[in-house]
């Protein structure tokens, strides 16, 4: 009996990453706490050993690829000094105020270690004007009570129903919706859009920067792995062959191929929600973030300078009378306006500064709270009043 027992094959225990293999990505929209399936650690070293175990093993890397993403989400997060657990939209603003500035913070680290992540910079920058207003919208006490966008829709009203009633069938809705429902919101309606806001921040930070986290630790091996596993297309892999190929040409479009898919694939389904939501309230809010929001890259223009609303009346005889608004003539949440400006005017600004790096540098390892204290809606409501009231002007044709 003892010498069957030796002689025997050993039992061995099956590999630890067979029950993380062919896991879907439930979290992958960033709309809960958690990592992206609730059977994978959230700690670095289980993941890894397990990745380790797959690869050894030549497991199909489609089979492990939530694995992979959350092993990369994890650095990303620890990177960030984010508790990936606790980092939870649904738990509300107060939970997750800290964290939000903390993504941006992390933007501008990844921006300052390596000159040539252009979209790094970018996010850092243009979402320090996003989170400026994600903090005036939660401000309720200030911006609401005394004035905000309660005296933002009432400007509008006034001077709507000063304007000649020829002019007023041509005004779009976005501007009447401001005037009508801006002075009716309610702390519940801002709260609920902070909250849409959360999200689509936490969904780009799951999709992009674990990308980057995987092509700073690895290279191009980091990334063929990314897709193989099918995480990323053959975009976003020609992307970072731009980007470690070391040309000019190659970043440019590496930065213009990232913001794409963080605008046109990543949140632009969750834009469309938001904007419909709250019976027309969604609409006013997003709204209201184009109006009010101006994104820090220098030189880049407010949206209402970029694209003023002027309508024309209907009158055919004589010479048509028209009104321009300094309002802008597009919403931020529908995707092809949106597009428009981004790279017809934030895209080319920033790649002024991004290839001037010393100058780059300087703005990227600036004090986030000094930026996020200039981009405040309370400290531009009396400009953004003074435009509004002085440049609304009827012109002839």
């Amino acid at each position: 009996m003892v010498l069957s027992a030796l002689l025997a094959p050993a039992a061995h225990a099956v590999p630890t990453y067979t029950e993380y293999l062919d896991l879907p990505s439930l979290n992958g929209d960033g709309e809960y706490g958690g990592g992206l399936h609730p059977m994978l650690p959230l700690a670095e070293p289980p993941l890894r050993d397990a990745l380790t175990q797959a690869r050894a093993d030549g497991i199909d890397p489609a089979r492990y690829a939530t694995l992979l993403h959350q092993y990369w989400l994890v650095v990303a997060t620890g990177n960030a000094a984010i508790d990936l657990e606790t980092w939870a939209p649904e738990r509300g603003v107060a939970a997750n105020s800290a964290t939000f500035s903390l993504v941006y913070v992390n933007y501008f680290r990844l921006a300052a270690a390596r000159a040539d992540l252009y979209w790094a910079g970018m996010a850092g920058i243009a979402g320090a004007s996003f989170a400026a207003g994600f903090f005036d919208v939660g401000d309720v006490g200030s911006v609401v009570s005394l004035g905000g966008i309660h005296q933002l829709g009432n400007t509008v009203a006034d001077l709507l129903r000063a304007t000649p009633p020829e002019l007023l069938t041509g005004v779009p809705s976005d501007i009447t919706g401001l005037a009508t429902l801006g002075p009716r919101l309610t702390a519940a309606d801002l709260v609920w859009y902070q909250t849409r806001l959360m999200i689509m921040q936490k969904h780009i930070f799951i999709d992009l920067v674990p990308m980057h986290e995987a092509y700073l630790a690895h290279g191009m091996a980091g990334i063929d792995e990314l897709h193989a596993a099918g995480l990323i297309g053959d975009g976003m892999l020609a992307a970072w062959r731009g980007i470690d190929g070391g040309t000019e040409a190659g970043r440019a479009d590496a930065l213009t191929a990232m913001a794409d898919r963080e605008q046109n694939e990543i949140i632009a389904d969750q834009w469309d929600v938001t904007a419909s939501g709250r019976d027309g309230m969604g609409r006013v809010l997003t709204y209201v973030t184009t109006v009010a929001g101006k994104p820090a890259v220098p030189g880049t223009r407010a949206p209402g300078v970029y694209a003023p609303v002027t309508v024309w009346s209907p009158i055919a005889a004589g010479s048509p009378l028209g009104l321009r608004m300094p309002l802008p003539a597009f919403n931020w949440a529908d995707r092809d306006t949106r597009w428009d400006y981004i790279a017809a005017d934030l895209l080319p600004r920033h790649l002024e500064l991004a290839t001037a790096t010393a100058r780059a540098s300087a703005v990227y390892r600036e004090p986030f709270a000094a930026k996020l204290d200039r981009g405040r809606m309370l400290a531009r409501l009396p400009d953004i009043i003074t435009d509004l009231t002085t440049q609304w002007q009827v012109v002839p044709s």
